[in-house]
């Protein structure tokens, strides 16, 4: 396990068992019942569930049953008190909807309603979700599909899913809430997601907004406001562990042996200082940097980097892939979030898979679609397996976390994986496999390291953007799908066209035949930036799940009607056009906090 570096303690999920308030034999027949499926849940979700530094997911049962509306306030002030950010509300019965529902309008919220004739679980669990549409507080229902006997506490498989599946969106939630988006710097090369809309995450996350110029790394460089101990140890660990590769650029173009060495030693700098200004260090407090030392409780932040920093100072692609990589000098641990060139949306995207998933992000450019015949044309060769209708080049200068290697195995599959589960040779493997080179000083007149990788094929993995659209707002896109390997031959031929210095992935999205998943090319065409995220697995439909709560709209996916799961009140804006369901649904209720 590692350390909670943000300020406060991680959300806990609160337990609300609810039963019918009559007393006389009424209540007392079922509260056992009630109780006994509440603790399971809560047993379930810690067994299941951790916090993004490996703890395992703490639950708050309330202390009596709730028949009514002093035992549900009595609950919320419990809830309030231990930290709770995420309520799911557990019933056996028939209860009183609006004197035993959950009233917190930031709190995320659920309702199992316990498949059972003996007693009508399912008329209480439509009539409280019924309170919670009119109300306008969206709740999500629960209601297995098998009908369980009286008494019975096990929790079917249909129930489990989409328990996991709403906790860990709202967990989500929670901890974005209160948190910083740390700016370093200012808007990149001109590129819209670097303007950082801080109405957008207070409104929709939230979230407040810190800003910091560029300066503030040389300051703390020049000033030495680091820790000067860890830089050793940083610096040793990366000459001895890392693959120093060849130098692309013309003579007159490379910086000299001392110039490199140099900037080395400032990219391992800017590593250190960035993870300071983001959480603090209070190693600086022992040397007098007490202000410094408080850091800005970011849990997400941005680089502008290009071009005014990299025109003279080394670029910051060795500061963001280690950052966001599951380890670096000091083991394995988990990512922080840092987007290049300040992306904000695509930092906030890069979030919402890591809290999801608990692992690191590939942050990468959607860079080009390679059609089957341009294939052919520019190699003579013909793709096959998955990429054999054409495929999408995700590549970038070297954000991307080591991890996207594809160097972990999960049943000996290459894979990504929270870093509790990543082993010493793992970790290793990413290192090994990826190469720290010069960076391109017609890009980068400063100098620098970018790292440069290939990922593995066959994983799954699912890309995902949030872009910003004025009188719209946030809309969500995603796109599941695989990566893929072409071969040395194919695969040099392609990608020395563009910068060889530069990770690569190759992507091949699921299709559907339809619409932006017509084809691959469809999905290039559609996309709504030049950059986007890769998270392991496919995981669209958690993604879809999130986005409902923050009431963010989703305006492009692949993922199946099966696994979409959003609030029952969705469903009263439409169920045969679900998407446009949903954009209706996120415009009527607006974002959560504004």
């Amino acid at each position: 396990m590692g350390e909670n570096r943000f300020i406060g303690e991680f959300p806990k999920i609160g337990i609300r068992p609810t039963v019918d308030g009559r007393r006389r034999g009424v209540r007392e027949s079922i509260e056992d019942h009630a109780i006994g499926l509440a603790n399971a849940v809560a047993q379930f979700l810690s067994e299941n569930l951790k916090y993004s530094n490996g703890e395992s997911v703490q639950c708050v049962v309330a202390d009596t049953c709730i028949g009514g509306v002093a035992e549900a306030a009595a609950c919320a002030e419990k809830f309030r008190r231990e930290g709770v950010g995420v309520s799911i509300t557990v019933t056996p019965s028939w209860c009183y909807g609006i004197e035993t529902m959950d009233m917190d309008p930031h709190i995320p919220k659920a309702v199992w309603g316990f498949n059972g004739t003996e007693r009508p679980g399912a008329v209480y669990l439509a009539a409280v979700l019924a309170a919670h549409n009119h109300k306008g507080l969206p709740a999500f229902g629960i209601y297995g599909r098998d009908v369980q006997d009286l008494g019975d506490t096990t929790i079917p498989g249909d129930v489990q899913e989409k328990l996991l599946k709403f906790a860990k969106a709202g967990l989500a939630v929670a901890t974005l809430r209160g948190k910083s988006y740390l700016s370093m710097g200012s808007v990149s090369m001109g590129i819209a997601g670097s303007i950082v809309k801080d109405d957008f995450f207070q409104e929709y996350l939230g979230m407040r907004n810190e800003y910091v110029e560029s300066v503030e790394f040389l300051r703390r460089m020049e000033l030495e406001i680091f820790d000067k101990e860890e830089y050793e140890k940083a610096y040793k660990w990366v000459k001895e562990h890392f693959v120093f590769g060849e130098d692309i650029n013309e003579p007159k173009g490379q910086r000299t042996a001392e110039q490199k060495e140099k900037d080395l030693q400032t990219s391992i700098k800017m590593a250190i200082i960035a993870r300071d200004l983001m959480i603090g260090n209070e190693k600086l407090a022992e040397q007098g940097w007490v202000e410094e030392a408080c850091g800005h409780n970011a849990l997400i932040a941005g680089f502008q980097g290009q071009r005014q920093w990299t025109d003279h100072y080394p670029n910051g692609d060795f500061m963001e892939a280690i950052l966001n990589s599951s380890f670096d000098w000091n083991g394995k641990r988990a990512p922080y979030i840092l987007a290049t060139e300040n992306d904000c949306m695509n930092g906030v995207t890069m979030a919402f898979g890591h809290l999801l998933t608990n692992t690191a992000q590939v942050f990468a450019d959607v860079r080009t679609y390679w059609s089957p015949d341009a294939v052919k044309r520019v190699t003579g060769k013909v793709p096959t397996g998955k990429a054999q209708g054409g495929f999408i080049h995700l590549i970038n200068s070297g954000p991307a976390a080591l991890d996207g290697t594809g160097q972990q195995k999960i049943d000996g599959n290459p894979a990504i994986k929270p870093f509790w589960d990543i082993t010493d040779d793992e970790m290793m493997a990413c290192i090994k496999n990826t190469q720290l080179r010069p960076g391109n000083t017609g890009y980068f007149r400063g100098g620098g390291y970018s790292t440069d990788f290939t990922t593995k094929g066959d994983m799954p993995v699912t890309i995902s953007r949030l872009n910003y659209i004025k009188g719209l707002g946030p809309v969500l896109q995603i796109a599941e799908g695989y990566t893929v390997e072409l071969g040395d031959e194919m695969h040099d031929s392609l990608d020395l066209r563009t910068d060889p210095t530069w990770p690569t992935t190759w992507f091949v999205p699921n299709l559907t035949g339809e619409g932006a998943f017509k084809d691959v090319y469809s999905v290039m065409n559609n996309w709504g930036s030049n950059h986007c995220v890769v998270t392991y697995g496919h995981v669209g439909s958690e993604f879809m799940t999130l986005a409902s709560m923050l009431r963010i709209p989703v305006n492009m996916h692949n993922v199946s009607s099966e696994s979409i799961y959003r609030p029952s009140a969705w469903n009263m804006f439409g169920t045969q056009e679900s998407e446009q369901a949903d954009f209706r649904a996120c415009q009527n209720f607006g974002p959560l906090y504004k």
